[in-house]
């Protein structure tokens, strides 16, 4: 784990000067299995898809949280793909997907059910499962309400329930013109940091996220060239929050960090109660909100264990 080794200095990647930090086995194995990459278009932005396994088997579509990628499941969803027809996109003002002028959770259903059709999920028969992390299930719970009939049911990964009186961290909301820019990869990525922050996680994975979530940039009249965060650095401030969505009207399962930030004052029990059909909870020890990061292995063993609940 990142706070866990004798160079630790209070950053998570900074001790690695730009280079790859060293992998475990199966990740390597994982991230080879490299996906399809392409884009499809929802009201007009070119949304990021990278797709895995044959078209015609079972569904998985997996959606990331608030500022991630698609790639955070990029060595997640290989570990499914022998059974399974994979999906993950990146929403729209994240990753490789185009920024808009407007964002709201409607706009966000319609991009998860355009992948379900550009990546052929629902091609067995049956419509396709959802894993959702974090900001993921916003939109995933507005769509097991409003379009039940397009999914056959949804796991949630360290997402809370909506609450009337949510919204993001206060820097976050307070917004930017645009991202910071860094003169190399190795600068920027001393940088990055999770949200909520935790200093747990496995370097390799930890370094994954945060190289894919930069590109380079040109010289302008603004701004010097450099490297820079791929998310719009005001998505908060065009971010119309309205009904998020509760009530959700098909099979859905929970799993969350047991030391998760997001999960210690009794949001456990809101969002089990909002879940009228809930197959399953399950508590993965020691984890903390970013699972993928620090118990990676152990979510995966989780989700495969709560598809077949849902089944």
């Amino acid at each position: 784990m990142a706070s866990e080794h004798p160079d630790y200095d209070g950053t998570l990647l900074g001790r690695f000067d730009g280079e790859r930090p060293p992998a475990p086995e199966w990740f390597d194995e994982a991230i080879a299995h490299a996906p399809e990459r392409s884009t499809f278009k929802v009201d007009g932005a070119r949304i990021e898809l990278l797709t895995w396994g044959e078209v015609g088997k079972p569904g998985l579509l997996f959606l990331h949280g608030n500022a991630a990628h698609a790639d955070w499941w990029s060595f997640i969803a290989p570990q499914f793909a022998d059974t399974h027809r994979c999906a993950a996109i990146s929403w729209s003002g994240m990753g490789g997907s185009d920024w808009r002028e407007h964002y709201e959770i409607p706009i966000f259903v319609r991009e998860a059910l355009g992948a379900i059709d550009a990546a052929g999920l629902a091609a067995s028969g049956s419509p396709p499962v959802i894993v959702a992390h974090s900001f993921g299930g916003f939109p995933t719970l507005n769509l097991a309400r409003t379009h039940p009939e397009a999914i056959a049911g949804a796991i949630m990964v360290d997402s809370t329930p909506p609450r009337p009186d949510g919204g993001p961290p206060p820097r976050l909301a307070q917004g930017r013109d645009q991202n910071p820019r860094y003169p190399s990869v190795a600068s920027a990525l001393r940088r990055f940091r999770f949200m909520p922050e935790q200093d747990h996680g496995e370097p390799a994975i930890i370094d994954w996220m945060a190289r894919n979530a930069l590109h380079e940039v040109p010289e302008t009249d603004e701004a010097p060239g450099g490297w820079t965060w791929r998310f719009d650095p005001r998505f908060w401030q065009k971010f119309e929050r309205g009904d998020l969505g509760v009530e959700p009207r098909v099979p859905m399962g929970v799993i969350i960090g047991e030391k998760s930030a997001l999960f210690a004052d009794g949001q456990l029990a809101d969002l089990e109660a909002m879940i009228d059909d809930l197959r399953f909870t399950t508590v993965v020890e020691d984890a903390y909100h970013h699972l993928l990061a620090d118990h990676p292995l152990e979510l995966v063993a989780a989700i495969r264990d709560g598809l077949a609940k849902l089944a």
